[in-house]
């Protein structure tokens, strides 16, 4: 059985080629997009990018994500790297899951980033 990428599923993922300020390489990516657009198998998955590198004075868009299940070390949610990844990007996972707490920080750096307050 093929797994369905679900929201807030972390998998990991290959964004390469990237271009300029754009996050790249093979790094875990926390699905973002609703279960239902999944479920219709749109092309497209909507992801944010994690890294383990920590910005001190990035709070407002980056969200810390602590490691469990087969997501190794802690990581932050770069809220202002949202982006669309065609399925075919896509390798192993789900990683782990977002808790409900840090799913609703997400969707509050998603809304600061997109400017929907």
């Amino acid at each position: 059985m093929v797994e369905i990428e679900r929201r807030g599923d972390i998998w990991v993922a290959r964004l390469n080629p990237n271009r300029d300020g754009e996050i790249g390489k093979v790094r875990p990516v926390v699905v973002i997009q609703s279960d239902a657009l999944s479920a219709a198998g749109l092309a497209t998955v909507l992801v944010v990018p994690l890294t383990t590198q920590h910005r001190p004075g990035s709070e407002a868009l980056r969200v810390h994500i602590s490691a469990r299940g087969r997501l190794r070390r802690d990581c932050w949610a770069m809220a202002e790297q949202v982006r669309a990844l065609d399925r075919s990007r896509f390798g192993d996972g789900p990683l782990a899951t977002l808790t409900a707490d840090e799913l609703a920080a997400l969707e509050r750096a998603l809304q600061a980033a997109l400017g929907m307050w």
